[in-house]
């Protein structure tokens, strides 16, 4: 057989035929590698030992789904949002439990198919399966670029499809009646910026005064507020890029703003307690306001003013819509709400999309009538509009 080099580790010939070499991955625990040559062997072994040596799994019959899910997530803690890791790390858990113990090798569409119906079946939501699918698809792609397995199976399956849930929002009247019934409230000023600036409640909760500039009527995104898992409340980077953002403000929300700093500088000479967090919007001593009292809050107000009880996010949601129904245009509204992408804002807002094509048919009928032709594209724009404003 040979000396073997230094390092090598067990390599011997088989009475098959095959050649074996054998690597220490862990207390009492080997792994062996097969070849039809020592050579074939050797590249193997090395191979294995660089795995071993970043500590990646190694490519092993035995790494089961459980063991590889738990090392990557390790390997994505610190690359995405905490928010998004503890999804992972809840899905993950799902999967474990299901098919923890099947070698990762051995994991089949077939299989994974049969797990997403047994899961609906156990009274798990299409959305909350279809978010399982998406950590196997990007967890299985992983260690499809590792190596580790042949192909990725969920490519082969059929998530389950949820049922888009409707956006809710106020009216353009029914939003006007509740912003006069509220005004001289506490939270005014929040329920003014998050129904005509696009705000995520958790950018205006962690909207900080030094982001505010009532002189030029600019507001800046710089961070969020968001309740993390272990942590309480903590301050984060924006959803996106594109979240990060400047929005120009409206004179109304301008003027709310600014009546809203007296009122909290008032507030923190009469309260002892104050504790002065530099923040916006504040509880009744100064410090971060927790996202569900917002909620609170706003169902009282709805509640009061006798309309529609919708969530403090779908504020958000009016705000697009009156947008959007006025006759702005998507791309305008994208970058006012913070999407990544256009899709995402016509996707989101496609019940308002026939309305629109409504209004175009009536501006093109109006332009290709001899009146429309002679007063040319002015009178188009005009029109629409007008038609908007009705």
């Amino acid at each position: 057989m040979g000396k073997r080099s230094k390092g090598e580790g067990a390599i011997y010939l088989r009475g098959d035929g095959r050649w074996e070499a054998q690597l220490r991955i862990g207390v009492g625990r080997r792994k062996s590698v097969y070849g039809r040559t020592r050579r074939e062997v050797l590249g193997k072994l090395r191979e294995e030992r660089w795995r071993l040596k970043r500590g990646l799994p190694v490519s092993s019959r035995k790494l089961t789904v459980a063991a590889f899910l738990e090392s990557w997530l390790e390997v994505v803690r610190g690359r995405v949002r905490e928010s998004t890791l503890e999804s992972y790390e809840l899905n993950a858990r799902r999967v474990s439990a299901e098919l923890g113990e099947v070698p990762l090798c051995s994991l089949s569409p077939a299989l994974i198919q049969a797990t997403y119906q047994h899961l609906l079946r156990r009274g798990l939501s299409a959305y909350s399966v279809l978010q399982v699918h998406r950590l196997l698809h990007r967890a299985l792609g992983h260690a499809f670029h590792l190596g580790l397995v042949k192909r990725n199976p969920v490519l082969l399956v059929y998530p389950p499809r949820p049922q888009r849930r409707p956006t809710t929002a106020l009216t353009a009247q029914q939003l006007l009646f509740l912003l006069d019934r509220t005004r001289g409230d506490r939270l005014f000023a929040l329920w003014v910026l998050l129904s005509s600036a696009g705000l995520r409640i958790g950018e205006a909760l962690g909207l900080r005064w030094r982001d505010v500039d009532l002189v030029t009527g600019r507001i800046s995104v710089n961070q969020a507020l968001q309740r993390r898992r272990g942590a309480g409340l903590v301050f984060v980077e924006p959803k996106t890029t594109r979240s990060r953002r400047a929005i120009e403000l409206t004179q109304r929300a301008v003027d709310a703003l600014a009546d809203h700093y007296r009122r909290q500088a008032l507030r923190r000479l009469l309260t002892p307690s104050w504790r002065d967090s530099g923040l916006v919007f504040t509880n009744l001593k100064g410090c971060a306001m927790q996202p569900h009292q917002a909620n609170v809050e706003l169902t009282r107000a709805l509640t009061t003013a006798g309309l529609p009880l919708i969530r403090v996010h779908d504020l958000r949601h009016t705000t697009a819509t009156v947008m959007l129904e006025a006759g702005i245009h998507p791309k305008l509204v994208q970058e006012l709400l913070g999407h990544k992408t256009i899709a995402t804002t016509l996707d989101t807002y496609s019940h308002v999309m026939p309305a629109l094509h409504g209004q175009a048919v009536r501006v093109l009928d109006h332009w290709l009538t001899d009146s429309g032709a002679r007063t040319g594209a002015t009178s188009v724009s005009t029109y629409w509009l007008g038609q908007a404003v009705r």
